[in-house]
């Protein structure tokens, strides 16, 4: 199995994006899987414009010249593709954003309906890759990722995306060690992530016991809130 890891963090090895990578991709190697890592900060991708000579003047490929077609070729032959990326504005980064436009050339311009009345666009390739879908914020609660998440569910219905797991992680920052007395459950949680990879590669699909696991909060919010406003009236001070 081939899995590409797709990381729309501009922090790149410093953010927690990376640590979630680090585990999620330790667990799908320790599978059997083959894997590539791709920060799309280093990429040149630009945005798209809507032209849309990719459907009609050259289809399949798209005419901006920069780093697309290679991202787009690594995404094609991957069995599965992770798109992961820190929550910003309750949405994807600007970057991650950029990359999912520029998908547009691997789907055909026609459309038909579902059972549902929902228009979506034809394939324009037998094979596609399925999709785990990973985002972590600072705020513990997962109403946050309602946004992010809205945008995947139409990836489903206008693209016949196939999503065989989704992994939100509320207070994230945690992760990085910078709550004293939690690094038994932070060494946990590390393993989760790694059992998911695994599951990935053995089940093509995350179970939904492990999927709840995930989205528990690492540390109560008051606790959460609490830490938090103490750092951020610490670094309003300093300013002063």
């Amino acid at each position: 199995m081939q899995i590409t890891f797709f990381s729309g963090s501009p922090r790149k090895e410093s953010g927690v994006t990376h640590l979630i990578a680090k585990n999620f991709l330790a667990g799908t190697k320790k599978a059997g899987a083959e894997t590539d890592y791709i920060f799309l900060e280093r990429k040149q991708i630009k945005h798209c414009t809507g032209c849309f000579s990719c459907w009609f003047k050259t289809p399949g490929k798209c005419v901006i010249k920069d780093d697309m077609q290679e991202l787009l070729d690594q995404y094609m032959k991957s069995d599965v593709v992770v798109f992961a990326s820190p929550i910003y504005v309750g949405s994807v980064t600007g970057i991650m954003k950029n990359f999912i436009d520029r998908l547009l050339p691997i789907f055909d311009p026609r459309t038909q309906k579902d059972d549902k009345g929902r228009s979506y666009h034809l394939p324009r390739y037998e094979h596609y890759p399925d999709v785990v879908v990973i985002s972590n914020g600072g705020n513990p609660d997962q109403a946050h990722f309602e946004y992010f998440r809205s945008i995947f569910d139409f990836m489903k219905i206008v693209y016949r995306m196939n999503i065989i797991g989704e992994i939100f992680i509320g207070g994230g920052f945690v992760l990085q060690g910078f709550v004293p007395g939690i690094e038994n459950k932070v060494e946990q949680y590390m393993q989760l992530l790694q059992n998911c990879g695994e599951e990935i590669v053995q089940n093509r699909m995350l179970s939904k016991d492990i999927q709840q696991k995930l989205q528990e909060p690492l540390i109560p919010f008051d606790q959460a809130f609490e830490g938090a406003n103490q750092v951020f009236e610490a670094l309003i001070d300093d300013l002063k």
